[in-house]
């Protein structure tokens, strides 16, 4: 067989295809899918309609990004613990103090991965 066009200089390189589902997600059981809407992490590089790889099996540590649950509310925003808040990235949104009780307050999963679409509509055309 021959090409009958120009031969792609990536050859060389290609090992297979690419698994996101190996390549993003370390605890699968435990990780899910969130689309972001609104844009209080927009500092963050996240902006409305980017997806997030949420892991529930992590610890939150100070500085993580998380999804926290607030009210029976959830919200993105950046965890710090000394004193507790959730911190937006964009100065337009207020800090959200963590309860002193905790009461009402739980940390559902730490944001692992950022999926930001350049292209209107995202991989699905929405």
């Amino acid at each position: 067989m021959v090409a009958a066009g120009f031969p792609s200089p990536a050859e060389d390189y290609y090992t297979g295809p690419v698994s996101l589902d190996r390549n993003l997600i370390r605890n699968p059981a435990s990780t899910f899918v969130l689309r972001v809407s609104g844009d209080s992490m927009i500092e963050a590089g996240i902006s409305d309609g980017d997806e997030v790889l949420v892991d529930r099996s992590l610890t939150p540590g100070d500085g993580d990004v998380v999804v926290a649950v607030l009210h029976d509310e959830f919200t993105l925003k950046r965890l710090r613990l000394r004193p507790p808040r959730l911190e937006p990235a964009n100065p337009e949104f207020p800090v959200i103090p963590v309860p002193r009780d905790g009461e009402g307050f739980d940390v559902w999963g730490v944001v692992t991965t950022v999926i930001h679409h350049l292209k209107p509509g995202g991989a699905r055309g929405r």
